[in-house]
């Protein structure tokens, strides 16, 4: 058996705080181990755009995203941008209600993601990937003002491009 003592995990949520409230939250989704599954950054005349060969699975994750939408009445993605190895969105929850709580919206959106992939890659149309398709967590912030969201739009906006400036 063994004694060692596992590192204990950074709490990632606030406490206290209902997550299926009337809020909206900037979202981060990494990519198992940042493998660059979803696509590759080109250059373009007027910025950066996310493409690749027809098989990369980016139109799927960017499908899986929009239901968000249809499975979770009073959602709605906002900015979004999916880079070769991990995905940024705006979702805000609207209404009055509880409803699902974040983590559970972000755990369908990872399931309904990963199984599509498994079945991309049994048909050969997606690389291969290791026991796990997403990272095991996420990374939320609680969008908490007007500038807020301003500034992560713009940082969504500029994501595509800092990637291509980042590489040089």
């Amino acid at each position: 058996m063994n004694n060692k003592k596992l590192p204990k995990r950074k709490q990632l949520r606030l406490k206290n705080f209902d997550y299926s409230q009337n809020n909206a939250f900037f979202i981060t989704i990494c990519i198992h181990n940042r493998n660059r599954l979803l696509g590759e950054v080109k250059e373009t005349s007027v910025g950066a755009t996310l493409c690749g060969r027809p098989n990369y699975p980016h139109k799927m994750i960017e499908k899986w995203l929009f239901e968000i939408q249809n499975k979770y009445l009073n959602t709605k993605i906002d900015y979004y941008v999916i880079m070769p190895d991990h995905i940024h969105f705006i979702l805000f929850i609207e209404g009055d209600h509880t409803g699902s709580p974040l983590q559970d919206i972000i755990g369908w959106f990872k399931t309904m993601t990963t199984n599509d992939y498994i079945k991309g890659v049994k048909n050969k149309l997606y690389e291969p990937f290791n026991k796990h398709f997403w990272q095991r967590n996420y990374f939320e912030h609680v969008i908490r003002n007007e500038n807020d969201l301003f500034e992560c739009r713009k940082y969504i906006e500029q994501n595509l491009l800092k990637w291509i400036i980042d590489k040089k």
